[in-house]
């Protein structure tokens, strides 16, 4: 009678263990690192904002440096429907008279403590259990009114104008969470209400932030990664794309755009490598790409070393023209600083990886990882589950990088019978499925 519920309990286990065992490189690659993330007054209001506290309760516990950043709009409407007091909005600001930002500051100080109270919960049992967050808030945005936009006064509606830099950092190195509200302040005292996803992307690039992440309505159509252009096509598509095209431009390095609607949306965007929203990274004048014959020179140039101390079997230039069409190559300013070749046998459901090599000058800073996840996804994007790789030099590095050793005998036929034995180069071979 127990049989079944042995079996599920090993299969629950065995879910867990392949979890954590895929998740550790982005735990290690995180620690430290510092997130700006912003929910708006919607998600505080979804049935989901308590599982996201938790799970912003686990970044912190996992050594993540976060700065939270909380909307209330909903909110604010819903009180001053209640109490009869107009709302209007003008190019989608809200015009905040005296009424409607009192009822603001109401509002938004209640959010601040349902918040703070959240994640201060800490009973047995639940997944907040022995968590221990300091959260700490005050006055770090300072502000400027809007102004009169086409004729119109916005009243106390505010924009950024400066970010307490040295205050936040402070408090994310004593370990604390940030958390601001969607006020800001002014040097002569007035209080300001500012769009949340002005102060997170302001907030996000005064402090260089790891990452910036939205939380809210999500179009589950957008793609996994956008460009800034493809971003700048669909600005309607999500309410923060917009500030996102701005975080990027500003210098913020990855941008994410998470549906609110979606279970752990944020742990399966940080630790898992398909994620679990869309991703907005600036375009780099550093690209990856399809190899062409005025490319030949570069790779030659790359793998001219690697020949020369045995690492690579040496390739005359007539063949590399011949075989360009399997080469990827990372440009830089017009300059080919890393290659790999790609030789697929679908027969085997199989593909082997050759002459990768990275300019010295650009070593050490995982190129070569990026150039690895390159050919990966082509090799994938044909169908193959299995990637292979002959080494003689660099063995500890493909087992760094998820290869495990294999025998020759697991090489497609064809490759078999070409390989060297005089060389005895190791073989390593990497699941993709």
């Amino acid at each position: 009678m127990n049989e079944p519920q042995t079996t599920t309990n090993t299969q629950s286990l065995a879910t867990t263990t392949s979890w954590f065992r895929t998740a550790a490189p982005y735990i290690h690659a995180h620690r430290d690192a510092t997130f700006v993330i912003a929910f708006d007054g919607e998600t505080i209001d979804s049935a989901g904002f308590d599982p996201l506290l938790h799970d912003i309760a686990i970044l912190s516990s996992l050594g993540v440096k976060l700065v939270l950043v909380y909307g209330a709009r909903p909110q604010i409407e819903a009180q001053c429907k209640q109490q009869n007091i107009p709302v209007h909005y003008h190019g989608g600001l809200r015009i905040t008279d005296d009424a409607s930002l009192k009822t603001a500051k109401a509002v938004i100080g209640k959010l601040r403590v349902d918040i703070e109270s959240k994640l201060s919960f800490g009973l047995p049992h639940t997944p907040m259990a022995d968590a221990r967050i300091r959260c700490t808030s005050g006055n770090l945005v300072t502000a400027r009114p809007a102004g009169i936009l086409d004729g119109v006064d916005l009243g106390h509606t505010g924009e950024v104008r400066r970010v307490d830099v040295a205050g936040i950092k402070q408090q994310l190195n004593l370990d604390n969470i940030v958390l601001l509200p969607p006020l800001g302040y002014s040097l002569t005292g007035e209080i300001f209400n500012l769009s949340s996803e002005a102060i997170a992307t302001a907030v996000a690039t005064a402090i260089n932030a790891d990452k910036l992440i939205f939380i809210g309505h999500s179009n589950r159509d957008l793609p996994r990664e956008l460009t800034l252009q493809e971003a700048r096509e669909n600005l309607s598509a999500h309410p923060s794309i917009a500030a996102a095209v701005t975080a990027c431009q500003s210098g913020v390095k990855r941008v994410h755009l998470l549906d609110r609607a979606l279970d752990g949306a944020l742990l399966q965007e940080l630790f898992s490598r398909d994620g679990a929203g869309t991703l907005l990274t600036a375009t780099s004048f550093e690209t990856t790409r399809q190899a062409n014959i005025d490319d030949v020179a570069g790779i030659l140039e790359l793998l001219q070393p690697l020949e020369e101390n045995g690492a690579l079997v040496k390739r005359s230039r007539e063949l590399l023209e011949r075989e360009i069409d399997h080469f990827t190559v990372m440009e830089r300013d017009g300059t080919v600083v890393a290659c790999a070749a790609l030789y697929p046998y679908p027969e085997n459901n199989m593909a082997e990886l050759a002459c990768l090599a990275v300019s010295d000058t650009y070593r050490r800073h995982g190129r070569g990882q990026q150039l690895l996840t390159s050919i990966e996804k082509i090799a994938v994007s044909a169908g193959l589950n299995h990637l292979y790789v002959l080494t003689t030099q660099t063995a500890h590095w493909f087992l760094e990088h998820g290869f495990n050793q294999a025998e020759i005998a697991e090489l497609p036929v064809a490759k078999q019978a070409l390989y060297n034995y005089q060389r005895n180069s190791k073989v390593f071979k990497k699941d993709l499925g």
